[in-house]
């Protein structure tokens, strides 16, 4: 009995150690995305938002859809508060092609969701940000292309959530929405490190190397597959794509895994199946594992 004790005592030590490891090293990136986040939701929100309504007012054509995937990357909405807003935006008349680059650039990336991924090194950061954009460009084409006549979105019992910013002090209402932010993500994020040091002390390097490494497209479809059930909250997969990439997963892989975490986060699917329908639906699911498994072998030939 004392030998397991000593041995339980010695793996959770080796534990504690990558865990306060990796929670020195991107802890930083977690507070000021969240204050970041939290400073756009307060005082920049409804500018964004009001920006993109007031797009429906000019000819742009299909060069819309480029502002539309921009102020989708700011604003600081994810999929749950993205898909009432866009109901709001279709009742007002929004095209429905700048509205899915929108959506699709909103629900992929967010403002908050940038600081965060800076803790992977710029270059990750930068495929990440720019595969994202392309995927709410293509969004957007496929949209205009296929149901230039028809209705994509169905958005009927969807209805703007009132703002819960109220509070009359600015101070007061910063401190309330960084709040939330930290109780809406801080237990991912501290389970995410969790995992992330468990990775590193039972899972051997080359496992890793060997399922998501090299230039592999078997390597991007796993990263691509996986990121469905995995992805529960932005902050909490940094730690372990952060420890993955340590241990030898390819950007491509990476990118793959950060456009279908986010796209098919599970909690949220239910209702983007009732705003699209079931067909359009797995079309986009279809989509979203296509533009994922391209991007991820496209970044592997070009990022060696």
């Amino acid at each position: 009995m004392t030998e397991f004790w000593n041995v339980l005592q010695r793996e959770f030590i080796y534990i504690w150690y990558y865990f306060e490891l990796q929670l020195r090293q991107i802890f930083l990136y977690w507070v000021v995305g969240m204050a970041i986040g939290s400073l756009i939701s307060v005082f920049a929100k409804d500018r964004i938002h009001g920006l993109f309504a007031g797009m429906q007012n000019k000819r742009m054509g299909v060069l819309g859809i480029v502002p539309a995937c921009l102020l989708g990357i700011a604003s600081p909405l994810c999929m749950y508060g993205t898909i009432p807003i866009a109901a709001s935006f279709r009742r007002q008349g929004m095209r429905e092609d700048w509205l899915a680059a929108f959506m699709t650039a909103s629900i992929l990336l967010n403002p908050q969701l940038i600081v965060y991924s800076a803790a992977l090194g710029r270059k990750v950061l930068g495929v990440r940000i720019v595969c994202c954009f392309l995927c709410g460009i293509c969004a957007g084409l496929l949209v205009r292309l296929f149901y230039k006549d028809r209705d994509f979105f169905d958005f009927k019992g969807f209805s703007e959530r009132a703002s819960r910013d109220t509070h009359p002090n600015l101070l007061v209402r910063y401190l309330l929405n960084l709040w939330r932010n930290v109780r809406a993500t801080g237990v991912y994020f501290l389970v995410g490190i969790l995992l992330s040091a468990l990775f590193q002390r039972y899972v051997p390097q080359n496992v890793m190397t060997d399922i998501f490494g090299g230039n592999e497209a078997w390597g991007v479809l796993m990263a691509a597959t996986v990121g469905v059930p995995l992805y529960a909250c932005g902050g909490g997969t940094i730690p372990l794509l952060r420890s993955w990439l340590i241990d030898g997963m390819s950007v491509g892989s990476a990118a793959a895994f950060m456009i279908t975490g986010p796209a098919t986060k599970i909690t949220n699917l239910g209702a983007l199946k009732i705003a699209m329908g079931l067909k359009r639906f797995l079309i986009y699911l279809a989509f979203i594992m296509a533009f994922s498994f391209v991007s991820g072998v496209t970044v592997n030939l070009l990022i060696r």
